[in-house]
């Protein structure tokens, strides 16, 4: 079985990456999207999205980090997912899965799930260009408004020739709420033989059980499930219990440090008030906490609350 850290954009950042790969559990990471119009990127813009990429493309724990790119024109996108993989990142992914109505409105992410020549277009221009040992994949949900394009989608890019496919069991309509239709991922594995990763509302060790049952695919995507107890992946992978809220407190502490004196550092108190909001799922003292963090403003304080 492989876990891999999902990319979720403005909350697990290279700082986040860092933190949960110590922890410990993942064996890869995916980079929040990095948007692809019509022109190649400088390499500054990757090492913004992926500063792992200046350390062999791992994290500080050794776990691998691969580039995510979103966009809509097949040229441009091969020509940036060239640029990542000269640059550093182990293959490349590309996302198809993004729910965000202003990717949506400019063609990016979960609305090309309506399109499947399109996503057969993309996925071919990224392989042919991308070195052949270089693993490209993708990430989907069961469609746009509905599942009726799901079997078609898979077999597009599939053709296409994709390596690897991550299948967040619902469809952007759905959005994040519950339930993720995990048997929908064992229909789309009869009709392509490519390996499959499962993702979507797995919050414990017993939830990745039921998704594996459910969709047939031993490979799991974790995102919100990680953030609401950071050691999820060890309780899936490893049989760990779940983390102590004491111990839990000693992460955010040392998250902390790392967002406040990084470049980030102004954003520290809305990512930190983000994470509370999963971590509240798993934690009575997180919600009870998160009463009185919600007030402040500044992190001095909002570390003072956390240490006392």
């Amino acid at each position: 079985m492989k876990i891999v850290l999902a990319p979720m954009e403005g909350v697990v950042d290279h700082l986040m990456r860092d933190m949960l790969t110590r922890v410990g559990g993942f064996d890869l990471c995916i980079t929040e999207f990095i948007r692809v119009v019509e022109q190649t990127l400088p390499a500054k813009t990757f090492y913004r999205y992926c500063p792992e990429l200046l350390n062999g493309a791992v994290t500080p724990a050794g776990v691998p980090v691969r580039v995510q790119l979103l966009g809509q024109h097949p040229q441009w996108l091969a020509e940036n997912a060239v640029r990542a993989v000269e640059l550093g990142s182990p293959g490349i992914d590309l996302n198809f899965g993004c729910p965000a109505k202003t990717v949506n409105k400019s063609k990016g992410g979960a609305v090309l799930l309506k399109e499947p020549e399109t996503l057969y277009q993309i996925i071919k221009a990224v392989r042919d260009a991308v070195p052949k040992d270089q693993p490209v994949s993708a990430k989907i949900r069961l469609g746009f408004d509905d599942t009726s394009l799901a079997l078609e989608n898979a077999d597009a890019i599939t053709q296409a020739g994709a390596d690897l496919l991550t299948i967040h069991a619902r469809t952007k309509v759905d959005g994040y709420r519950p339930p993720a239709y995990w048997e929908w991922i064992a229909k789309i594995k009869q009709v392509t033989d490519i390996p499959i990763i499962a993702n979507g509302e797995i919050w414990s060790a017993e939830d990745a059980i039921l998704c594996q049952q459910r969709s047939g695919c031993q490979d799991l995507m974790l995102g919100r499930g990680a953030l609401a107890m950071p050691n999820l992946a060890q309780t899936i992978k490893q049989n760990h219990a779940p983390m102590s809220w004491e111990q839990t407190k000693e992460l955010l502490v040392s998250y902390s440090g790392y967002e406040i004196y990084s470049d980030k550092g102004r954003y520290y108190p809305n990512r930190i008030k983000q994470w509370f909001n999963y971590l509240k799922r798993q934690y009575p003292e997180a919600e009870t906490m998160f009463v009185e963090l919600r007030k402040l403003k500044h992190a001095d304080d909002i570390v003072q609350m956390l240490t006392a």
